[in-house]
């Protein structure tokens, strides 16, 4: 592969854009069979401003999707004992299909505690120990939706994982864990890398496959890419950046995410489809 050569870019935003149209029917569907429409409800600590935009962003793709929101936005001083009442009532709420609480929640609340309230049929945002569970042991439930929106990815690219070396770098609880194990369920065969990895740039030059996802601007150099591989990068760093050295990067891959318009929106199409899942799954509707 020559140096002139740059990678075939895995377009995340038209392919969400199709499965939240996919979503958008069923919501429909939904409410003309149920008499209700799928309701998400949002649940947000605080007034942090990123948090804040995501959450506006979040249930403004509800509303075009034909989904209803319900938010509910709690002060920073709520403690872990409230937030869990809160979403407690939110689980045992019929009206309401699919709960995602906005993280981070802040340093005083135990989110492992916070999370644990949500019913695992309402996670749609896949941040339970039973939706972890699940992903590893290949049974029915949601996806955390950053890793599930990347299996989509490879999935629409052909991407064959069977026997591939596959490298994921970051170890958090709903990107870089989960979606070892659903690339694992695949066949492939995956190496966890993460910020006390010795040798980094030389288990990345053997990946068939590389998922960048720690949050470090450039962290994986593009000369560290095998010629021919792919490149998801799931990271999301000031000023658009990525975890990938990309300019480089985009030289020697077969196929690489851009950011954004990569993994983002696919993330969101995932939440959104989940939720309308759940909704069917709550009402007793089957979809085919």
């Amino acid at each position: 592969m020559s140096m002139t050569q740059t990678a075939q870019f895995m377009d995340g935003t038209g392919l969400a854009e199709r499965i939240v149209g996919e979503a958008a029917a069923k919501a429909a569907e939904i409410s003309r069979r149920a008499g209700t429409s799928p309701c998400l409800a949002t649940v947000l600590v605080g007034e942090d401003p990123a948090s804040v935009t995501y959450v506006r962003m979040k249930r403004a793709r509800c509303a075009k999707a034909g989904i209803r929101s319900r938010h509910i936005g709690l002060p920073a001083t709520t403690t872990t004992a409230e937030l869990i009442d809160t979403l407690a009532g939110l689980s045992g709420d019929p009206e309401v299909h699919g709960i995602l609480l906005q993280h981070p929640c802040g340093p005083h609340i135990d989110e492992r505690a916070a999370f644990e309230a949500i019913a695992p049929e309402k996670d749609v945002d896949g941040v339970t120990m039973r939706s972890f569970a699940a992903m590893s042991f290949g049974l029915q439930g949601f996806v955390s939706c950053t890793p599930g929106g990347i299996m989509r990815l490879l999935e629409a690219y052909d991407v064959d994982l069977a026997g591939k070396r596959a490298v994921v770098v970051g170890r958090s609880a709903i990107l870089g864990k989960p979606v070892g194990m659903l690339l694992l369920a695949r066949d492939a065969t995956v190496t966890y890398c993460h910020s006390r990895t010795a040798d980094l740039s030389g288990i990345v030059q053997e990946a068939d496959v590389v998922v960048a996802a720690v949050g470090r601007p450039r962290l994986i150099r593009g000369e560290d890419v095998k010629p021919g591989a792919v490149v998801i990068d799931a990271g999301y760093n000031p000023g658009n950046v990525g975890d990938v050295d990309f300019d480089t990067a985009v030289t020697r891959a077969r196929l690489i995410t851009p950011v954004p318009g990569g993994v983002g929106p696919m993330t969101i199409a995932v939440l959104l489809a989940q939720t309308v899942d759940a909704a069917a799954n709550q009402l007793g509707m089957r979809h085919h």
